[in-house]
């Protein structure tokens, strides 16, 4: 993960990639490149969430559940994305956020995909499409 390349999980690696480090002759990231690197993460990630969410939708679990996970994916990948600007202009104080965006971008993305699969193979999707559980289908009393 191109993550752990640049950073791993303490607050001075965040504040290095983010403000630089004259003592290992790294430049802190200019507005530029942050620009260049949101441009293609918002696109990206947006897509990716679109996806990964909505499969949730089709998820035979609890409306709550299916809220939470949608929106926690996208809270955290908005958090994930603005925390290296948040770092960056806003601070050394910040990098924790980056770190916490992370775990939780990656936690719930993880907890998408495992719900999705376990959907699949868990045989109850029929109760999406019938709306009762243990209902016969094809009974010809939907026509009337």
């Amino acid at each position: 993960m191109l993550y752990f390349d640049a950073m791993d999980f303490t607050t001075a690696s965040v504040v290095d990639h983010y403000l630089g480090n004259e003592a290992e002759f790294r430049a802190a990231r200019t507005y530029r490149g942050m620009v260049e690197l949101a441009h293609f993460h918002l696109f990206a990630m947006g897509m990716l969430m679109l996806v990964l969410t909505h499969l949730a939708l089709f998820v035979p679990v609890r409306s709550g559940l299916k809220i939470a996970l949608i929106v926690v994916p996208f809270g955290s990948a908005l958090l994930s994305e603005g925390a290296g600007w948040l770092v960056r202009w806003g601070g050394a104080g910040f990098a924790w956020t980056k770190i916490a965006g992370f775990l939780l971008l990656q936690g719930s993305l993880a907890a998408l995909v495992i719900i999705a699969i376990w959907s699949v193979f868990a045989g109850n999707q029929a109760q999406n499409y019938s709306g009762v559980a243990g209902e016969e289908e094809g009974n010809g009393d939907d026509w009337d």
